[in-house]
């Protein structure tokens, strides 16, 4: 599933932030490990526009904290918040320029039984599907198939549905990944492009933030089960 992609260049994120939240829908983030590779697809982002945008960690200048934001585009800006869990976001604009994106939230792709252990969560139990087709099965079965499908889906959700969530999933956090060149092939984190192409994108105002929370800088594929918030009126974009 995952023998044929591409490394994203600098040159993919040496841009606006809106463009590059956009874009990254669909692409993959991948960690790398000794054993393994575990890889989610990107269903949400949000755009943060540097020293013009209140809600942007940018937004007051460069620091120690936020340098990475000011830094060349590609690399992972990586921090904690409310004291539980750690937000993964990628640089954007030339060198010197603050901007960037938030990942909200992954589809899990690979490696899914690690991250699920490093989110302490276990699969559902589920039973082999009925060879009958569909059009044989009785009325009883299909909801016993839709239930096991649905408890698979809020299992799958629940590893990388949300900014938190997604960095546990993939051991993401600042000490070991603020400041990575997330367009290296050395590096152990990555984003990459496998082919995949999104159909519809959706879009609507950022959340869990005070200023500028109007601001429609909020990006997901449209109608995706893993994105951690649906939009109450999306709109198609």
């Amino acid at each position: 599933m995952l023998s044929r992609y591409s490394l994203l260049s600098p040159a993919f994120f040496d841009r606006d932030p809106r463009r590059v939240a956009r874009a990254l829908l669909g692409k993959l983030l991948l960690r790398k490990t000794s054993d393994e590779i575990l890889a989610g697809r990107v269903v949400e982002t949000e755009a943060y526009l540097g020293t013009g945008d209140e809600a942007a960690h940018s937004f007051a200048g460069k620091t120690e904290r936020n340098s990475v934001l000011f830094g060349p585009p590609g690399f992972a800006y990586v921090y904690f918040i409310y004291g539980t869990y750690y937000c993964f976001n990628v640089s954007c604009l030339p060198d010197g320029e603050a901007g960037g994106v938030l990942f909200r939230a992954l589809e899990p792709i690979g490696g899914i039984e690690t991250m699920a252990k490093a989110r302490e969560l276990h699969p559902p139990h589920s039973e082999p599907r009925n060879s009958v087709s569909r059009d044989k099965k009785t009325s009883g079965e299909e909801r016993a198939q839709d239930k096991v499908d649905r408890k698979r889906l809020l299992f799958l959700r629940a590893i990388s549905s949300g900014p938190g969530r997604m960095c546990e999933a993939l051991g993401i956090t600042r000490a070991r990944d603020n400041g990575k060149n997330l367009t290296s092939s050395s590096s152990d984190l990555q984003l990459v492009d496998d082919g995949f192409r999104v159909r519809r994108v959706a879009v609507g105002p950022r959340i869990g933030i005070t200023k500028s929370a109007h601001e429609q800088l909020r990006y997901l594929i449209a109608d995706n089960p893993f994105v951690s918030v649906p939009l109450r009126k999306p709109v198609k974009a």
